[in-house]
């Protein structure tokens, strides 16, 4: 169901606290915790006598106490006291332990074999630290339906026609043909759309008046990350392999997909833009925006989940889902080969 030896975003590295955070990830119940000096714990939230999830118990000298017993758990997992059997802890009383760092304001943890968890495998945000770029303060939210529901729209350019008319949308969002490209992490769906107007969401953020050529380029990487980029760049300057002139407007929206469950889904993003790094206002306006348009997406994927479950003739496909069937082809292989290994 899920590629496991990867690094997902847990959270937003500020909601993760010096208090016991319970969440489920991958249909499995994690809890959290800092310890005094910041460093982030995840553990299995579950104590191996009754299974009482350590959340409910509390946190003394950086480990964690269970609300039954009092058995306690360090940050690898291993139980280090007993009450009430001290000297004969059980050799059997341990909880898994998660490998978690904070990276680019959230915290990532690896789900699979600790052994094989390389922070330098963590997906690259270009350009975070650049004080050139603005980003804004993103958010989360909660979608009922399997992430592959989510991953499919993330590499859909057209549905923005339907869907956000009045964010994403604009003319030849609809119709223009889409250009396709496999690359080593996963798949890029893109279109250049010349001389047209630019869309409601970016028509007051470009820094040029008049028509645009634009481009859509969306891109959804391993496991479940989504790098979807906006280019607006004056009539004529734009098209494949051009280079980027003064007045060219890059945004980029960073989806990170992470299954709670087989049919929900925690969605965290942010944009990140390569002007006005200082504009408060310029980034609330572009995240209430954007939160208004991924409410738009969660309606509809929501929907598309019940209809699939009680679907009483079977879906079809159009061309425009190539690009999510390639990546789905891609993700099930590894997932394939994880589980055979």
């Amino acid at each position: 169901m899920f590629l496991r030896n990867c690094w997902y975003v847990a959270g937003w590295s500020k909601d993760y606290v010096q208090k016991l955070k319970p969440q489920m990830l991958l249909g499995e119940e994690i809890v959290f915790y800092r310890q005094s000096d910041g460093t982030p714990v995840a553990l299995e939230d579950a104590c191996p006598h009754r299974k009482l999830p350590l959340s409910m118990g509390a946190i003394e000298n950086d480990h964690v106490v269970c609300g039954y017993h009092g058995l306690t758990f360090d940050c690898t997992g291993t139980c280090i006291d007993s009450p009430t059997q001290r000297g004969m802890t059980p050799r059997r009383a341990v909880v898994r332990s998660y490998p978690v760092v904070d990276r680019y304001r959230l915290l990532w943890i690896w789900m699979g074999d600790p052994e094989l968890a390389n922070p330098d495998d963590i997906f690259e945000i270009e350009n975070f630290d650049n004080p050139e770029w603005g980003y804004t303060d993103g958010g989360m939210l909660p979608i009922a339906c399997n992430y592959l529901w989510v991953v499919d729209n993330l590499l859909d350019p057209s549905h923005v026609a339907w869907v956000h008319v009045t964010s994403f949308a604009g003319a030849g969002t609809d119709d223009q043909p889409l250009d396709m490209e496999k690359t080593d992490r996963g798949v890029i769906v893109s279109r250049w759309i010349y001389d047209q107007p630019a869309s409601p969401y970016y028509k007051d953020l470009v820094r040029f008046d008049g028509h645009c050529d634009r481009k859509q380029h969306y891109e959804m990487c391993v496991p479940a990350i989504a790098l979807n980029k906006s280019i607006y760049t004056p009539v004529g300057t734009g098209g494949p392999d051009k280079p980027e002139v003064a007045e060219t407007y890059v945004n980029i929206s960073y989806n990170f997909m992470t299954p709670v469950d087989e049919k929900n889904t925690q969605y965290i993003w942010f944009q990140h833009r390569n002007t006005d790094p200082k504009d408060a206002a310029i980034s609330e306006k572009m995240n209430a925006g954007a939160v208004m348009a991924f409410n738009e997406d969660k309606e509809i994927l929501e929907a598309v989940q019940r209809g699939m479950d009680k679907m009483a003739t079977p879906n079809i496909d159009l061309g425009l889902d190539l690009g999510a069937k390639t990546f789905r082809r891609k993700l099930q292989k590894l997932i394939d080969a994880e589980q055979a290994g």
